[in-house]
């Protein structure tokens, strides 16, 4: 069997793709994670609030940088600029970065604030939410659906463009 050579674009390109699911993995895994965590341990919401915080600054943030720099080199070392998968890519990781910066980072702060102090006002009992809390995590919610809605919406794109 002939030996291939493996090209450096193919590297960017593995790196780019392990950079997507790494970035947006723990995206998808958001909604199953507070829906248990409410059923399971109320008392760890502001935990779980400001976890998705550091991931966000630590893991989706940087995640975006690399996946956005790994996009431009495929795109300028195979002169795709021109194409629609390389426009649409392009804009939705500066959506999603925006997304996540502008909109959700400040409200999941909110969201363990309220929670901490919702937890606080318990005491050992039950914990009831404020329709404060239980509001702005229905829009966390929504945001949180149309930003993974669009990452799908991107992997299919991304995907087509092969053929």
């Amino acid at each position: 069997m002939p030996v291939t050579a493996v090209l450096f674009w193919q590297v960017v390109l593995a790196v780019h793709i392990a950079a997507v699911v790494i970035t947006f993995g723990v995206m998808f895994a958001y909604p199953v994670i507070s829906l248990f965590a409410v059923q399971l341990d109320p008392r760890a919401m502001p935990w779980y609030h400001r976890m998705r915080v550091l991931l966000g600054q630590r893991l989706i943030s940087p995640g975006l940088v690399l996946v956005l720099a790994a996009g431009i080199y495929l795109a300028s070392d195979l002169h795709q600029w021109k194409l629609f998968y390389v426009q649409w890519g392009i804009a939705i990781v500066v959506i999603v970065g925006g997304i996540v910066g502008a909109f959700l980072t400040p409200r999941e702060r909110k969201l363990a604030e309220l929670a901490e102090r919702e937890v606080a006002a318990s005491g050992s009992g039950t914990v009831t939410w404020s329709a404060e809390y239980e509001a702005l995590s229905k829009r966390v919610m929504m945001v949180d659906s149309f930003v993974l809605v669009l990452i799908l919406v991107t992997v299919y794109v991304m995907t087509i463009q092969a053929g």
